[in-house]
């Protein structure tokens, strides 16, 4: 869509100084969905190729060079389009768009069945590359999907995804966080505010779910607080009856704090808190994972935030090193340190990061 409207302003349809008819316009005109144009406007934006101005439009600044950049295509599979993932694609977007690159975007909708056919649509597209989200967390043999990766036609990398029992010798690049690290810091934060129960709230089956359990019982191990296994509950779903029986057994057990993973179940862990009685932050301080909506909390919710679009866009950087360079670019496995971000519902200082 971003080539397409660049085609257009390079022949002069819209000259410099010339607003861009509205993205719904857009959507209309060429048969795509509203994200879409927003996503290839902000391309183009990144570019200097046009300027979104507040309360008046999108005009054009810059008439694009026919055949500058590098001409590469990469093809970006995420499990979502809607949650988690969309700052990634912007940190791909935003560097592939400077380099010249285009970019194909797919979903696999977390099924694992989808994804070979998604990757084989990719190819057959052109894509000279792949940045890849698998969902290794739902397969049986998940490295065994990793070494299959190598019979792909096309360098790729994969994206806050990591081989799970490599070989030494393992060619696999990577870019992910370190989740692990996360709860940690939201952990230290939390003992550092006098709190030694602390109960996790988390899910199963998920990309990072096993991890950050995992993390959380690192930290009491580590940190010394008192574990309580009636407050350590993680399912699939949770249903806001699941999470007040949750509350209920927090208050019970004399729970000072909850680590919730996931900004909505830690919204309604609030509300159900608030259904009993409890007052957010100063009878049970909330810290979440993932910040996509955490700020909207009444009280705006303390929140391990992921740097997704850093994450996205140093995976795009190494592919294109691979694709400039060719096979004598080294793996790289790269891990990004996520931040805390402090707000009302822990009781501390609002708006400090650490």
């Amino acid at each position: 869509m971003a080539e397409r409207l660049r085609e257009e302003i390079a022949s002069g349809r819209w000259p410099v100084g010339m607003r861009l008819p509205t993205e719904p316009h857009l959507a209309e005109t060429y048969a795509v969905g509203l994200n879409t144009v927003r996503r290839a406007v902000g391309i183009l934006v990144a570019e200097g190729v046009v300027d979104r101005r507040q309360g008046s439009g999108t005009y054009v600044t810059a008439i694009p060079a026919r055949g500058a950049g590098s001409g590469h295509l990469v093809g970006v599979l995420v499990p979502s389009t809607s949650y988690y993932y969309p700052r990634v694609i912007e940190g791909i977007e935003r560097v592939l768009a400077a380099a010249g690159a285009g970019v194909i975007l797919a979903s696999s909708e977390y099924r694992p069945d989808l994804e070979g056919e998604r990757v084989a649509r990719l190819l057959d597209s052109g894509a000279q590359g792949l940045i890849l989200v698998p969902n290794l967390h739902v397969m049986d043999d998940a490295q065994a999907h990793v070494d299959s990766l190598r019979e792909l036609p096309v360098p790729y990398v994969l994206a806050e995804r990591r081989p799970p029992s490599p070989d030494p010798d393992d060619p696999t690049s990577y870019v992910v966080t370190n989740h692990a690290g996360g709860v940690y810091a939201a952990m230290r934060h939390l003992v550092r505010l006098g709190h030694t129960r602390i109960g996790h709230l988390g899910r199963v089956r998920t990309g990072t779910g096993k991890i950050i359990t995992d993390g959380y019982e690192r930290a009491v191990r580590g940190l010394g607080t008192t574990r309580i296994p009636e407050a350590i509950v993680a399912h699939e779903e949770w249903a806001p009856d699941g999470i007040f029986e949750f509350a209920r057994t927090c208050r019970d057990n004399q729970v000072t704090a909850v680590f919730c993973h996931g900004d909505r179940d830690a919204a309604t862990l609030l509300a159900s808190a608030r259904r009993l009685g409890m007052r957010v932050p100063d009878d049970l301080a909330l810290v979440t994972y993932d910040d996509e909506v955490a700020e909207l909390g009444d009280p705006p919710l303390t929140a391990v935030a992921p740097p997704k679009g850093e994450l996205g866009a140093l995976a795009a950087e190494l592919l294109l090193r691979r694709l400039t360079a060719g096979p004598t670019v080294p793996p790289h496995r790269i891990e990004l340190q996520p931040r805390l971000i402090v707000r009302a519902s822990c009781g501390a200082t609002v708006a400090s990061q650490h």
